[in-house]
């Protein structure tokens, strides 16, 4: 055989010539891109339609939230607003792959001011009779069954406070939701400043990816992937 021609049993791989380094410019390039095309899907993508991240500051949800809890919200379950990223101008709403249901924990905007973001529990949806009766509440003429729901304080609400405990019975208008914390004695909530707009909507909380305790200065990992019901 001739010493020049390949053997074709001859497995071994045969030597690349050596490849010439990229620029240094042209590597700072690609990396560039690869970040922006990471920003662009983060937020233009993934936090207005499909996923996105929340803290909770305040007691209003304990104690199936507490405060420092950190948690994803679905937006395409129960749909969304979509708004310019970095801003509060609603370009559409996007429809969900259902509508919002009683007992769903939502976020959405405050009505009083929609450049705050709330987080409550969904008690009433449109057309439901709902009413509070020294701190039971009806729908539907039921009494709802709230196993996540506590109580701090035994007196009875008064004067501009009285409908902390009793309230209606109301109908629940087209398009709106009713909607309280699980903290009943200690949430501001549809009882006081009315209805949310189903448009108002940011999404359905389902998970706490990270918690945190500022008391003790200290994570919570025993909250950390806790499903939110």
């Amino acid at each position: 055989m001739d010493p020049h021609q390949q053997n074709p049993m001859d497995e071994t791989l045969a030597t690349e010539p050596p490849k010439q380094k990229k620029p240094r410019s042209s590597v700072v390039w690609e990396n560039t891109k690869a970040l922006l095309l990471a920003f662009f899907i983060a937020f233009f993508i993934i936090r207005p339609f499909i996923v996105q991240a929340f803290k909770i500051p305040s007691g209003s949800m304990i104690p199936s939230l507490l405060i420092g809890d950190h948690l994803l919200v679905n937006k395409f379950l129960i749909g969304t607003t979509v708004e310019i990223p970095f801003t509060n101008i609603t370009l559409f709403h996007m429809p969900g792959l259902r509508k919002p249901e009683r007992g769903d924990i939502v976020v959405f905007k405050y009505p009083e001011d929609p450049n705050r973001d709330f987080i409550k529990r969904i008690i009433a949806v449109e057309g439901d009779l709902i009413e509070g009766r020294q701190k039971r509440v009806f729908v539907n003429g039921v009494e709802l069954k709230e196993p996540y729901v506590q109580h701090v304080d035994r007196l009875p609400a008064v004067g501009q406070m009285a409908r902390r405990d009793t309230f209606g019975p109301e109908i629940v208008p087209k398009g709106k939701l009713f909607v309280m914390g699980d903290n009943r004695d200690a949430s501001y909530d549809s009882r006081f400043w009315g209805y949310v707009d189903r448009k108002d909507l940011r999404g359905k909380a389902f998970i706490i990816y990270w918690s945190w305790d500022s008391d003790t200065n200290s994570p919570r990992f025993s909250r950390i992937g806790t499903l939110i019901h």
